[in-house]
């Protein structure tokens, strides 16, 4: 057996995992001298930062008592499910982190399900349990019977539990007592986590992720399977499509600390990152120049979700983003194949329409984030669902979701799921808070989350995940309001939209540029109202004697991407640039959405 440990970390969304693994660094000596406190190591891209989550697999290593442990942060959303896959696949174990209040959550048990099934050994790590209202022991009862109903062996029943506080920096055997440092946590990773066997023969090795450097290109991502890797060594690159391909190593790296290090050879059991192998996708094998033995190819879930892309051809366009023409997006959603597995992109022939294939509103409006903030503009369609043909059935995803909230609003919960085809399969109090477990179709969770919070005034916490096909539920009733669209284009007054707030809810600020066919508003009624924000007060010189009234206006709705996907309807686009997000219809011109209504 070998002095490597290669562990990767599973818990829920804010659980504490970037925490936890940032202390392991500061045991292992690695913290950087100019780090402020509290400023996490691992979610390094502004997105991860804004919004608290991991999106991106990192690795790290750390160097303790001549062992090397090799740490891998996985994403906990099961939209992020073609991350999680492979990194799994470089794994010998695993900590499972949970809170001591919530106990396991549904992500958890997602990139729990996949670990198990893959022979990964858990320690789990009970972490918070400097919380007021921390209930340790139920926790890990919690976590046995979920390992349990995942059909975990009893070697993979047999974990070990450590109980701790990650934020304040220590872990131990009892809860009850602080230890004040967080070692006996890596003790017991050495004692407890099995070294990878250093497997003699030819060398063979997965690639389960990448890298890009502008110096050298792609960089391959793996762990090596069996046999040693050498620099300057003659290899075998094994394809997709059963094509070989001679390479050549140029450099290999391993992985120290929060870079990378180089070496001259790397044998069986760590991971590493290699130089000079082109034209590789992830999932291919590096195998031994003379006999080829290629491994097996990882298995990624199927896309649930699927979204229009088109260029941006509102009158505003090409005024905030840099990129903004056919080959500018072609080339950017290509590029994001590479490294995205779970995405899938089908170009339409005739018109510059593609469609994108997802996991979820999350992993495409992460995608659509990231493009935006790189200065791209352009327009997405409403979020529509896959639906497949099994045994001649129309089928659709089944997403298992669960909701804890307040007791008082329980009822308005239930009601809300049931009118969207949800069924209520499991209800139980955890104090004065209520959780509820459903079955619901993909479609009714597209804008849900919104209803939910403005219903539970913000308490209610919802999270979901991909279940399975199932035959077509029926029709589900959407957002039934109308929108408000502007006539014309020009600055929006507060004059004029001071006389229409009875007519609805407005989305613009006063002194916004607006064009017409925008969508500034939600109508209070059904179908959609045409209304003139364009218009100033005219003065005369004559007054009467009563004052002019002040306009008092209610402050605008502002979405957020993710909630402004969820709310457009079908003949809506949503524009997004650089600096604004814009709904709009996608006929803009009046006249012409009416002819087509007639049709």
């Amino acid at each position: 057996m070998q002095k490597i440990r290669n562990i990767a970390i599973i818990a829920h969304v804010d659980h504490g995992k970037t925490t936890l693994v940032d202390k392991m660094l500061l045991a292992g000596h690695l913290f950087r001298e100019n780090q402020e406190a509290g400023e996490l190591i691992l979610d390094n891209n502004d997105l991860e930062r804004e919004r608290g989550i991991t999106i991106l697999s990192k690795n790290v290593s750390i160097r303790y008592n001549d062992y090397k442990i090799n740490i891998i942060d996985t994403p906990g959303h099961a939209d992020f499910g073609g991350e999680v896959e492979r990194v799994l696949n470089m794994a010998d174990g695993c900590i499972l982190l949970v809170d001591a209040f919530e106990g396991p959550m549904p992500q958890t048990r997602f990139v729990l399900q996949k670990a198990i099934q893959l022979g990964l050994k858990p320690i789990v790590v009970i972490n918070k349990v400097d919380k007021p209202n921390c209930r340790p022991e139920e926790v890990q009862e919690m976590v046995f019977d979920l390992m349990f109903s995942l059909d975990a062996t009893e070697d993979q029943l047999d974990f070990h539990t450590m109980y701790g506080s990650a934020k304040n920096g220590w872990m131990g055997e009892d809860w009850r007592t602080p230890t004040g440092t967080i070692t006996p946590l890596l003790d017991a990773i050495i004692k407890y986590i099995p070294g990878p066997e250093f497997i003699e023969g030819t060398p063979q090795m997965l690639i389960t992720s990448l890298d890009y450097s502008s110096y050298v290109g792609r960089i391959a991502i793996g762990r090596v399977h069996r046999g040693i890797l050498k620099e300057g060594m003659d290899v075998m690159l094994c394809k997709k499509d059963d094509t070989m391909q001679k390479c050549r190593i140029k450099e290999l790296h391993v992985f120290e600390g929060m870079g990378k290090a180089r070496a001259a050879q790397v044998g069986s059991g760590d991971i590493c990152a290699v130089v000079g192998v082109d034209g590789f996708e992830i999932g291919d094998s590096i195998t031994d120049a003379e006999n080829p033995e290629p491994m097996k190819r990882i298995a990624i879930d199927e896309p649930t979700m699927s979204m229009t892309f088109t260029i941006n051809d509102s009158p505003f366009f090409g005024k905030e983003g840099k990129f903004v023409t056919s080959r500018h997006i072609n080339d950017r959603l290509m590029k994001e194949l590479d490294r995205n597995l779970a995405l899938r992109v089908k170009r339409s022939e005739t018109s510059d329409i593609w469609t994108v294939f997802g996991r979820g509103v999350l992993h495409l409006s992460v995608l659509i984030e990231t493009m935006r903030r790189e200065g791209y503009e352009l327009q997405v369609g409403q979020p529509q669902v896959i639906v497949k043909e099994i045994d001649g059935e129309k089928c659709e995803p089944v997403e298992a979701m669960t909701i804890n909230c307040p007791e008082e609003f329980s009822s308005k919960m239930i009601d809300m799921v049931t009118r969207r085809k949800g069924d209520l399969l499991m209800m139980e109090s955890q104090g004065d808070r209520i959780h509820m477990e459903f079955q619901i179709p993909s479609r009714g969770i597209i804008g849900l989350r919104n209803n939910i919070l403005t219903a539970s005034a913000g308490e209610a916490i919802m999270a979901h995940r991909f279940l399975e096909y199932q035959p077509w539920k029926g029709v589900i009733e959407k957002r039934l309001n109308g929108s408000i669209i502007a006539m014309e284009t020009g600055t929006s007054y507060a004059y004029a939209i001071d006389k229409l707030q009875d007519r609805g809810r407005f989305f613009i600020y006063p002194q916004e540029e607006v064009y017409a066919g925008q969508v500034v508003g939600e109508h209070s009624k059904e179908g959609d109202l045409v209304v003139n924000v364009t218009k100033s007060k005219k003065l005369t010189n004559m007054r009467a004697s009563g004052a002019d009234d002040k306009a008092r206006l209610i402050p605008p709705v502002i979405f957020s991407l993710e909630e402004a996907l969820e709310y457009i309807k079908e003949d809506e686009y949503l524009e997004v640039t650089p600096k604004s997000l814009r709904m709009r219809k996608i006929i803009l011109d009046e006249t012409e959405r009416k002819r087509l209504a007639k049709k």
